[in-house]
């Protein structure tokens, strides 16, 4: 059983690697390209390959929670559960819901994969696929820390004051990512800091409150 549950831990990086690789692309990458693309250059990218690339994306991101549903179900009963796998699981979720319902609807639309408002649909998949970047790397450390981190939080069962502000921190911002601005969120170092400016905030609420 032990190596049933290595097989999806290694399974769970490999799917995060993809999917959180493909995120990075698109804002680090691909976003510059496309601004600086002829338009024919840029025509002939959104019809070919970013369908491709969001499709590794969007299913990427289905594994990822699939096998990390699994690796939940693991800790929990191992009472390997605390504060840090708590906040790295709900930001993941949060993450693959984003794409699925939210990023991937209004990608296909802004992309003329179907009909609809392609500016106002490529703004929501732009908003909350930032938001996303925003998470990632406080969702990683929470993933990490939660098995590797001594402190509050570390073995122990979640649920505690530093919990419940860190959940009202993030529900707040993925509010902001459905319904909001982009704000500090508009530029690539933008989004860079505040994710890691994010990550400090939560650690020091879990580690020291």
């Amino acid at each position: 059983m032990e190596f049933v549950d290595f097989l999806f831990r290694w399974a769970h990086l490999l799917f995060g690697i993809t999917w959180i690789g493909m995120l990075y692309y698109f804002h680090f990458v691909q976003g510059g390209y496309f601004k600086a693309a002829s338009p024919e250059a840029l025509a002939d990218a959104k019809a070919k390959l970013a369908p491709s690339a969001l499709w590794w994306f969007r299913w990427g991101a289905m594994f990822t929670f699939i096998t990390g549903l699994y690796l939940l179900y693991v800790a929990g009963k191992n009472y390997q559960f605390n504060d840090y796998i708590a906040i790295g699981a709900l930001m993941g979720t949060l993450m693959f819901l984003n794409v699925w319902i939210i990023i991937w609807p209004n990608q296909r639309i802004a992309l003329g994969m179907v009909e609809g408002d392609g500016p106002a649909a490529a703004g929501k998949a732009l908003l909350a696929s930032r938001t996303n970047v925003l998470f990632s790397a406080p969702m990683a450390f929470g993933m990490l820390a939660g098995a590797h981190l001594p402190g509050q939080g570390y073995g122990t069962s979640a649920g505690g004051i530093d919990l419940w502000i860190a959940i009202a921190i993030i529900a707040l911002l993925e509010i902001n990512g459905l319904f909001g601005k982009q704000g500090p969120l508009t530029s690539v170092k933008g989004v860079i800091h505040c994710s890691l400016g994010l990550t400090a905030v939560l650690v020091a609420i879990l580690y020291f409150v």
